[in-house]
């Protein structure tokens, strides 16, 4: 595949929250932000969309669990945000690199007048070398990603705005795994491949596999190749941009 020009980066929960506790893994910030970083040296254009708000809140309020009422985690949220930005701004900016916030909802996307709204200032961002956008859903108001996906569904359509290259899932195993536990390099048919998909999730995790595969279906069918991988281990950015054979690859449906 030739490298992608464009690039959608869906972090998850999972692999921004610490391990053991709430709060932010500012480990894997800067990991994280210095991979893009070498990407963004290098002439891609990247978008994060990125969970960790409730995460992030937690901490704050001195919580150690993610609270089972909706308006609550609504409140982790809202409170988190902020933190979730600065924890970017700071590691981002240790490369030079800026970052724009942007919140959206499913029907910011839905309504006509606002997708063209958001799709010009993704635009506009994308041209400013030194500007790395951060999308995250609006969980103040909406609440698709507290319930459901963890923000999988928004990285495709997000990729579909921003007219990706390449959408990247990463997450906290390597990609599809198969009956006996090993990882699925490639899949041409997502729906068959859809049997082997577990829904587990982690202790700050909203979105499964199975939601990571609905996201996926989303982008193919709009010609956007999409790998699934594990954001804990070193170097899946740059390799995914690379082509390398890690995670699991679905190939953009013909």
């Amino acid at each position: 595949m030739p490298s992608p020009r464009r690039i959608v980066l869906k972090f998850g929960s999972g692999i921004l929250a610490r391990a053991r506790g709430s709060g932010l893994d500012e480990k894997q910030f800067k990991r994280l932000t210095a991979e893009i970083a070498g990407l963004v040296r290098k002439g891609h254009q990247c978008v994060v969309v990125s969970s960790g708000a409730v995460a992030a809140g937690l901490g704050v309020l001195g919580l150690k669990e993610r609270p089972e009422s909706l308006a609550a985690r609504q409140a982790c949220a809202a409170v988190g945000q902020s933190k979730l930005m600065e924890s970017y701004a700071r590691h981002f900016g240790r490369h030079k690199l800026n970052v724009a916030q942007l919140l959206l909802t499913h029907g910011d996307l839905d309504s006509r007048i606002r997708h063209e709204n958001a799709q010009n200032t993704l635009e506009h961002l994308l041209g400013q070398r030194s500007v790395v956008p951060v999308i995250n859903e609006n969980d103040s108001v909406a609440v698709e990603e507290l319930k459901f996906g963890d923000n999988d569904r928004l990285s495709a359509e997000v990729a579909m705005l921003a007219k990706a290259d390449l959408l990247v899932l990463l997450t906290s195993v390597d990609g599809l795994l198969d009956e006996k536990g090993r990882t699925v390099r490639a899949v041409a048919d997502i729906d068959a491949a859809a049997r082997l998909a577990r829904d587990e999730k982690g202790k700050f995790s909203v979105g499964g596999m199975v939601s990571k595969l609905q996201a996926v279906k989303v982008a193919v069918a709009a010609g956007i190749p999409t790998i699934i991988a594990s954001g804990l281990l070193p170097g899946q950015i740059p390799a995914a941009v690379a082509g390398k054979r890690i995670g699991t690859r679905f190939a953009p449906v013909p």
